[in-house]
């Protein structure tokens, strides 16, 4: 059902193709390879022989006793995609995108990255396959994420530092793209979330399903039965993406989607399209996007980096609109509450976009009964987040 979409790449009104003609000839070649790749049992074969020996699949389905006990009310499962790999949901999609890259016959590819973990994942494929590899990120990110810099170097990954705008992930994203434009003949741009002109949000989307599609049948393996509720956290959406696609037909479950509420809802502070922005045209794609009153892209802010973006994927606003899932939005403060709280109750220290949909399920599991169970996509791990976490914690002394 909310997972059908057009020959033209819409998620009912959302997505498309908004891009320069320059570019058209790249994405037209990548639906037809990436069609072709899709309906080849080879090519599958393949990518779930990379996400086993590579990634590390499948990620662990984890109950969290102590927290559950403390919260009172429904069970709190984990999927620990955390446990992955390289330390994130990315490397799902990075894998799957350098198979395409190869099977295309090119050498080289770029990457937009944030927090750095899709980043990190995609200078891990570019070795593990031997393609050239270079990775856009804004340097106030690059501050932020120090240490995901330095892991995408020692990976051979070449980092370049964009000072432009916010020096955030949609300036990484504008120069991603640029640099595509005049490189496509030899270069695949891996584009790291579900957002995007067709095919991307589509093929992220595919690559990330293995999350869910793992989690669904480990839900029945160990209670019986599938989650009440499922949270996840959405920036440009492709980990939210990942465990909502195979569920979504399960009309029983509810899904959560949980922005960067930020500083304050007022424009500038935050970073939450899906809850408080409009339709607009942003990276090659119609969905909703923060804007100012004359139109224009507005600034955004998050605690976390992954996070810090003004747009979101196509099918997310097609589920926002046909209420099949609940947006909402979480501040910086409840963020890190909520990371302080998974960490010394289950000694699990999530990503700051995680701890985004750890906080909501935290406020949803005790208005539930106990037999009733709420699943958090757990889509990274924090350790790239500690020196800003060490920061934020004596700022608060």
């Amino acid at each position: 059902m909310s997972n059908e979409i057009s020959d033209k790449g819409y998620f009912g009104i959302f997505g498309g193709q908004f891009v320069p003609e320059t570019l058209m000839s790249a994405l037209q070649q990548l639906d037809r390879e990436f069609t072709a790749a899709w309906n080849d049992p080879e090519f599958h074969a393949e990518f779930e022989r990379c996400l086993r020996e590579i990634a590390g699949r499948p990620s662990e389905l984890y109950f969290c006793k102590r927290l559950t006990e403390e919260c009172g009310g429904a069970k709190i499962y984990l999927k620990r995609e955390d446990m992955n790999h390289t330390g994130a949901h990315k490397i799902n999609n990075t894998l799957g995108q350098a198979l395409l890259t190869k099977r295309m016959g090119k050498t080289r590819v770029i990457a937009e990255t944030g927090a750095g973990q899709h980043g990190v994942a995609t200078a891990t494929a570019a070795a593990v396959f031997g393609l050239e590899c270079e990775v856009f990120m804004g340097t106030e990110d690059i501050r932020r994420q120090a240490l995901n810099v330095f892991r995408m170097k020692l990976l051979g990954a070449k980092v370049v530092p964009v000072e432009s705008g916010q020096r955030t992930l949609k300036d990484a994203t504008n120069e991603a793209m640029r640099n595509w434009m005049s490189t496509s003949e030899n270069t695949h741009y891996i584009l790291g979330s579900v957002c995007g002109p067709h095919p991307f949000p589509l093929m992220v989307r595919e690559f990330q399903t293995c999350i869910g599609i793992e989690a669904r049948q480990q839900m029945l393996d160990v209670a019986g039965k599938l989650p009440n509720v499922v949270v996840a956290c959405v920036g440009g959406g492709s980990n939210a993406a990942g465990i909502f696609a195979p569920m979504i037909d399960d009309k029983d479950v509810q899904m959560v989607g949980v922005e960067a509420g930020g500083r304050s809802m007022n424009l500038g502070d935050h970073a939450a399209p899906l809850t408080v922005g409009s339709h607009g045209v942003l990276h090659g794609s119609l969905s909703y996007v923060l804007q100012d009153g004359d139109g224009q892209t507005a600034e955004v802010h998050s605690v976390s980096a992954g996070l810090d973006y003004p747009g979101v994927g196509p099918e997310h606003a097609m589920w926002k609109e046909t209420n099949r899932v609940r947006y909402t939005s979480c501040s910086d403060e409840e963020a890190m509450d909520a990371l302080i709280k998974l960490s010394r109750t289950e000694g699990i220290i999530p990503a700051l976009e995680s701890s985004h949909a750890v906080s909501e399920a935290l406020k949803i599991a005790p208005t539930l009964p106990k037999d009733q169970i709420v699943l958090i996509n757990l889509s990274g791990r924090g350790d790239k987040d500690c020196n800003e976490i060490q920061e934020i914690l004596a700022r608060r002394k």
